[in-house]
């Protein structure tokens, strides 16, 4: 039912990418990211819907055709098997949910 951010752990993915697990319910799954600026989270696609926030610094993304960039305050999109990449704009923070829960996490 609550989620102390003290209290998750942190996984280091690898290339400046540190995610928390914040947990999932039946119907979705929430994840936190730290990334450092210029850290690629690489082209990849999933069969879950996929929505985002970005709390700190920004995204330069490509989903699908779409290209945008993202700053503090922005919010993405991303439809179930899309293909999609993220690169960190400076020192960023973000939340995504999934739905359905991801069962196999990125990294």
């Amino acid at each position: 039912m609550f989620c102390f951010q003290d209290k998750l752990p942190v996984q280091d993915k690898g290339n400046g990418i540190l995610m928390k697990d914040l947990g999932e319910g039946s119907m979705m799954s929430v994840l936190h990211w730290n990334m450092e600026g210029g850290s690629i989270v690489p082209m990849h696609q999933h069969p879950h819907e996929q929505f985002g926030y970005v709390i700190k610094g920004g995204f330069k993304m490509l989903v699908g055709e779409e290209r945008g960039t993202l700053k503090a305050g922005d919010s993405y999109f991303i439809p179930a098997d899309v293909p999609h990449t993220f690169t960190a704009i400076g020192e960023t923070e973000a939340i995504d949910v999934f739905s359905p829960p991801r069962e196999n996490l990125p990294g």
